[in-house]
C-alpha cells in the first residue's frame, strides 16, 4: 500500500464516522440534515488541500471543487467527477465501527459477540482481494463504502494532481451529492456551475468494472383504499385493504422477480407495503435494460391495476408512479471516447476492464439524462447496503490510479475542446 493509498484509509475511515443516512418518502431535499455534517467536512478539506471553486450548496447539499488545467493555454476538454455522500436507509449508518483486517482467505468474523460472521462461501467475492486490508465493520451497521470509497478517493485525487504538476490535464470538476440512495439523481446539481464537457461517477463495486449501461427504472405507488367493517358482520360488505394489496402482488410473474433474475433480466420487485384492512400503501420496483420491454412492464401493471379496479371499483385504488431514470447508454453512446479513454486507464493500471450492466441506476443516469454523458467507474467497495459491506484499501488506491490516469489520458487530447 502506497502514500496515496494510507491517505484514502485515513480519510475514508473519518467519512464512514459520520451518518449521513438518507431517508425515503420524504418531499424536500436534501432528507436529512445530518448530510451537510460530511458537506461542511469536504469544504474544510478542499479549501486545505487547495482545490479551486470550492463551495457548499447551503441549500442543497451539494459540494463543488474543481482543479484547474495545467495546459499551455488553459484549455482542455472539462471533466467531472461525481459522488455522493449520502449512504441507504437499509440498514443504520450511525456508529459505524471501522477495523481493518488483512485479508488472507476464509470466513471473517465481524462480532464474536453477536454471532455475525461474513463467509467465504456465501460472498465468493472475497477470493479476490485475498492480501488485501479489508475495511469491515462490527455487523451492526453499514459501512458505507457505497459511497464513501469514492468520496476519499475524489478528495486524494485533488491532492495528486497539485502535487504531480507532470500530468497534464485539461479542468478537472468535483461534484458531492445528496440522497442518490433515495433516487435523488443529483437532482440539484447545478450543471452550469459544475461546468463539466463529461462527466463520471464513482460508485460502484468490482475492480476494473465500469458501466455505461443501466436498467430503465420506474416505481409504481400504490394507494388502496379498503371497507372496513368489524369482521363478525363482513360479509359481502368488507373489502380487506391488506388482502387487495396481496392480490396485486400476487398478479406479478413470480419469476421475474428481482429474487429469479440477473445479468440483463429484468423484474417486478414489490418492496414496501403497509397495510390494515382500512388502507394500505405498496410500492413495486419494475427495472428493465430493454426500453420496449420496460414499457411493456409498465403496462402490465396498468393491466393489473385497472383488473382489481374493475373487480373492486375505481375508488379502491389509485396508482402513481415514483422516482424512476432512462438507461444512460443512448447518451454516453453519443461521446465513444468517454469509454475508450476509460478502458484505456484501466488497462494500463494492470486491471482488466469489466463493461456491466449495471442491474441498478446511479445519479449518472439522471445526469446523462439532463445533457451530460456521465457514466460509472467502480470505487473499491463490495456487498453494499448491507452489514457485510467491505472496502479495499488497495482496490481503493487502484480506483484512484485509473481516475489519475484518465486525467492525464484527456490532457493529451486538447483538440477535444469544443
Amino acid at each position: 500500500m502506497g502514500r496515496y493509498g494510507d491517505e484514502i484509509l485515513e480519510r475514508f475511515l473519518r467519512y464512514v464516522k459520520i451518518d449521513t443516512q438518507s431517508e425515503a418518502g420524504t418531499d424536500h431535499f436534501p432528507t436529512t440534515e445530518k448530510q451537510f455534517d460530511l458537506a461542511w467536512q469536504l469544504e474544510k478539506e478542499l479549501k486545505e488541500i487547495g482545490a479551486s471553486d470550492v463551495y457548499v450548496d447551503p441549500k442543497a447539499c451539494v459540494v463543488y471543487a474543481a482543479i484547474p488545467s495545467n495546459l499551455p493555454d488553459g484549455g482542455g476538454l472539462s471533466v467531472a467527477f461525481i459522488a455522493h455522500i449520502d449512504t441507504t436507509p437499509d440498514l443504520s449508518g450511525k456508529d459505524v465501527k471501522p477495523r481493518v483486517v488483512h485479508y488472507e482467505g476464509g470466513d471473517i468474523v465481524l462480532n464474536e459477540e453477536l454471532g455475525i460472521v461474513m463467509e467465504e462461501a456465501q460472498f465468493p467475492v472475497m477470493k479476490e482481494y485475498v492480501g488485501d486490508d479489508l475495511v469491515v465493520t462490527d455487523g451492526t451497521t453499514l459501512l458505507g463504502g457505497d459511497d464513501k470509497s469514492s468520496v476519499a478517493i475524489e478528495v486524494v485525487l485533488a491532492k495528486y494532481l497539485l502535487e504531480h504538476p507532470e500530468i497534464k490535464h485539461g479542468p478537472i470538476k468535483l461534484a458531492f451529492t445528496p440522497d442518490e440512495e433515495v433516487g435523488g439523481g443529483a437532482r440539484d446539481l447545478d450543471l452550469e456551475r459544475l461546468g463539466a464537457d463529461v462527466a463520471y461517477t464513482i460508485d460502484g463495486d468490482g475492480l476494473g468494472a465500469y458501466n455505461y449501461e443501466t436498467f430503465n427504472a420506474a416505481e409504481a405507488q400504490l394507494l388502496i383504499h379498503g371497507r372496513n367493517v368489524h369482521p363478525g358482520q363482513a360479509k359481502g360488505i368488507m373489502i380487506n385493504a391488506l388482502e387487495l394489496g396481496v392480490e396485486f402482488i400476487n398478479m406479478l410473474p413470480m419469476y421475474e422477480r428481482c429474487q429469479y433474475t440477473e445479468g440483463r433480466e429484468g423484474y417486478f420487485h414489490p418492496y414496501d407495503f403497509k397495510a390494515t384492512a382500512e388502507s394500505g400503501f405498496l410500492k413495486t420496483l419494475i427495472r428493465d435494460h430493454d426500453e420496449e420491454r420496460f414499457e411493456e412492464r409498465k403496462r402490465y401493471i396498468l393491466k393489473c391495476v385497472e383488473a382489481l379496479k374493475e373487480k373492486y371499483g375505481d375508488e379502491r385504488i389509485e396508482l402513481k408512479w415514483g422516482p424512476g431514470y432512462w438507461s444512460m447508454k443512448k447518451v454516453v453512446d453519443k461521446v465513444p471516447f468517454m469509454i475508450d479513454y476509460l478502458v484505456q486507464a484501466i488497462e494500463e493500471n494492470g486491471l482488466e476492464p469489466k463493461c456491466i450492466a449495471a442491474r441498478g441506476g446511479t445519479d449518472g443516469s439522471a445526469i446523462s439524462q439532463r445533457g451530460l454523458p456521465c457514466p460509472n467507474i467502480s470505487a473499491g467497495y463490495e456487498n453494499a447496503h448491507s452489514r457485510f459491506e467491505f472496502a479495499s484499501v488497495q482496490a481503493m488506491e487502484k480506483s484512484l490510479m485509473v481516475v489519475v490516469r484518465l486525467c492525464g489520458i484527456y490532457g493529451e487530447h486538447p483538440e477535444l475542446k469544443k
